[in-house]
Formats: structure tokens, sequence, C-alpha cells
């Protein structure tokens, strides 16, 4: 047995997204068979929690075509300049440490090897974000992902039109014991801001997105 988060775009008093880790039956292996049986059986223990149907897992194991077009592996966001590079390229570029970065080489590398770039790991603590000639804070904790994949599905119409049929969202590869950042997360952050008519606002600006965020988790009964 294993235990996983599913994300729930709902608006609750202090969050858009509401996470709940399930126990489910995890098929070990590396192979995509398993990790779909993982995915099937996470997906059911969901279904019979919260009594939905429509769940997307959103990676590259994904039994579904838009939730591997989704992975930040594969979803693409618009630089400045007018390149295109995919959103986990973006992040890890993006990253500044108090030994060096943001590595900006990392923005034309494969995102398996910006991810694994040994400069992430040996450059001192990280200490902020730049993007776009904008320093983003540690805080709120991820923020700046978030931003950043949401960007991103703006840019791709035909993926986000079809990302609001769901009801949760999943990523079979995501630990939260050893990872913070999540693209399950992020798409059910879009949901919930698509149904709340705030994705307007809240990507019109820096300002307005961290204020979006901000007054949610404000927010008193």
């Amino acid at each position: 047995m294993a235990l996983r988060p599913v994300f729930l775009p709902k608006r609750s008093k202090s969050a858009f997204v509401m996470p709940a880790v399930l126990e489910f039956q995890w098929f070990p292996g590396f192979s995509v068979s398993q990790k779909q049986k993982s995915i099937a059986s996470l997906h059911q223990a969901a279904r019979h929690r919260f009594g939905i149907e429509q769940i997307l897992e959103v990676s590259s194991k994904s039994p579904n075509p838009l939730g591997v077009a989704l992975s930040a592996f594969n979803l693409s966001l618009a630089l400045e300049n007018g390149d295109r590079v995919c959103v986990e390229a973006a992040f890890q570029a993006s990253k500044k440490f108090t030994q060096g970065g943001p590595f900006l080489d990392l923005l034309q590398a494969s995102p398996k090897d910006a991810k694994r770039d040994p400069r992430l790991r040996n450059s001192g603590a990280l200490v902020s974000f730049v993007f776009a000639g904008e320093t983003w804070s540690l805080q709120p904790r991820t923020a700046f992902y978030d931003w950043l994949y949401l960007n991103a599905l703006q840019q791709n119409p035909d993926l986000a039109k079809a990302l609001l049929d769901f009801q949760a969202f999943t990523d079979i590869e995501f630990n939260p014991e050893k990872s913070l950042n999540c693209q399950a997360r992020s798409c059910a952050l879009y949901v919930s801001l698509a149904r709340e008519n705030l994705l307007e606002r809240a990507l019109s600006s820096r300002e307005n997105y961290l204020a979006t965020l901000n007054e949610c988790a404000s927010a008193r009964p």
C-alpha cells in the first residue's frame, strides 16, 4: 500500500485547492504498465472517497494523452524572445542560489537534463527565482511554479479548455515527502480560478496573482 495526494479544485476558506492524501495499492516497478496500475488504484480510491468520476493523471505516465501533454516535461511556455520551452526547464533555469544561478542555459536543455543538472545541488541554498526580469520570493511556497504552469496553460488554450472537464488531478510520481511543487496541483488551481472567474485577474500580473492567492488565504468564515 502507498499514500499519495489527490488535488481537488475546490475553494475553501483558505485555499483554492483541496489536497487529500489517500491510501491505495502500489504496484512496484518502473514500467509504464506498472505505473498505470498504481494510477488506476489511486483513482479508484478517489472515486470511493469523493464520489467523483472525472480524474486526470497529469504526468508522462498518464493513460490519458491529455495528461501526458500536460506534463511539465511536455507543456510549453513562450519566453519574451519568442522561444518556447517546457515548464520544467523554465522552472529549473529560474532558480537562484547563494552561490550561483539562475542558470539560463538550462532553458535549452531537455527537461530531464535540466532537472538533474549538478549545479542545482552544488550552488548553496535556494534563495529566490528569477524569470522574465522579475524576482520571486520562496513564499508562498508553490506560487512561482504554479505561476509558470498557469501561464503555460493560458498559452495552450485547447489543453486548458479540456482540463476544465475534470474534477480531480493526480501525479503518481509526486511524493510530498520528497518534493514541493506538483503539476497536478497546478492543474487543480487553474480549474478553481476558472470556476471563480478569477483567471484573467490572477494572470494579468505577478502582483494581482499574489494578491488573489493572499486574499483567499486571508479569508475568514
